[in-house]
């Protein structure tokens, strides 16, 4: 390359993946939160799971699935159009 051409920096597209925290409802699965690393979706992973173990006999006394939680890549393209975060605890819903 010329000494006077300078290389583009590279852009960030909109289609890279981030990482995806995946609550689990029995068969059932669903994106319950979306990070841009995977250090934070193990944080909040772990934060999800330290909320159920808490609320455990709880969800089991008003018969709701316990939910499990994992990591993976998501695209943001991969989501429902219409797709928010979910409550830690899964059933929970802001409206």
């Amino acid at each position: 390359m010329p000494a006077s051409v300078t290389p583009l920096p590279r852009l960030a597209r909109a289609e890279e993946t981030s990482w995806g925290v995946i609550a689990w409802f029995g068969a059932e699965r669903r994106v319950a939160e979306i990070f841009p690393s995977r250090a934070r979706a193990l944080a909040d992973c772990a934060w999800r799971e330290a909320e159920v173990r808490a609320y455990a006999q709880f969800l089991r006394n008003t018969g709701q699935v316990l939910p499990r939680y994992s990591i993976a890549p998501v695209r943001r393209s991969d989501l429902p159009r219409k797709w928010r975060p979910l409550p830690a605890l899964g059933f929970l819903s802001a409206g």
